[in-house]
């Protein structure tokens, strides 16, 4: 597996235990549709919050929610409703991101929520 892949997954990891320690309860990790993959599905009171995951090592480039493009914004939106419709849920929705800076001396996460509007 490539480094970035590895670097990902740990990141996913990092991800899932901090938003249970936040009382969230996960319900679905890599969860596809079509050309979408949707990191981490969870609920969170009648919310369900669709979690796109970025990891970096550093900084140095930008923060990790800066890699996230409105192409992919668009992907999530897609699988979100797919997701809502297919299980047949009535729950707010609403789009989370949690970037991770990881490295040897230090793991930063920040918990975006609402990070971005779907229309």
């Amino acid at each position: 597996m490539a480094i970035h892949n590895e670097l990902g997954k740990e990141g996913e990891k990092i991800a899932v235990d901090y938003l249970v320690k936040k009382g969230y309860k996960i319900l679905e990790k890599n969860w596809r549709y079509q050309k979408a993959e949707v990191d981490i599905i969870a609920a969170f009171e009648n919310t369900l919050a669709i979690v796109e995951v970025k990891t970096r090592t550093n900084s140095y480039f930008g923060n990790p929610q800066d890699f996230i493009n409105p192409k992919k914004i668009k992907l999530l939106v897609s699988a979100a409703n797919e997701y809502v419709i297919s299980k047949n849920l009535d729950v707010d929705v609403r789009f989370d991101i949690v970037a991770i800076i990881t490295n040897k001396k230090v793991t930063e996460i920040e918990h975006l929520e609402n990070a971005f509007l779907y229309f």
